[in-house]
């Protein structure tokens, strides 16, 4: 599957996941992990932190989370780290906020809750290989 079915010992693409439940947390980091080299953050703060520390292909970030949104959280990484793909998994959102944020954090995607493991993982693939 991926990233190379004939090495499987190759290197994992780094992703980072932010959300402040930890049980999502955990699920996406369960379904992504053979594919991934998983890391995740509870805030955006903290993701920030993590961000300065290591690089990462791509970011997937909630949308609602206390001390900071994940939208706010995703234009700044746009700005700091323009190669890394953004994915924001939002359970809701009006048509032109969601527009409007697409735009300004240059998102790679946007997902709607619930999200389904088989979708979160394409998607993801897709977004590490379109980030190079």
């Amino acid at each position: 599957m991926y990233p190379d079915d004939a090495n499987p010992g190759a290197p994992k693409d780094a992703i980072l996941i932010v959300d402040d439940e930890v049980p999502i947390i955990d699920a996406f980091a369960a379904a992504l992990s053979p594919y991934f080299d998983v890391t995740s953050a509870n805030c955006a703060r903290d993701a920030d932190f993590i961000l300065r520390k290591k690089e990462f292909k791509v970011v997937i970030s909630d949308h609602l989370m206390p001390g900071g949104n994940g939208m706010s959280f995703l234009v700044r990484a746009r700005e700091e780290y323009p190669k890394m793909s953004r994915i924001l998994v939002t359970g809701y959102m009006k048509p032109e906020m969601l527009m409007r944020s697409v735009n300004e954090a240059a998102l790679f995607r946007y997902l709607l809750k619930p999200v389904t493991f088989s979708e979160l993982i394409k998607v993801v693939q897709e977004a590490a290989r379109a980030a190079g």
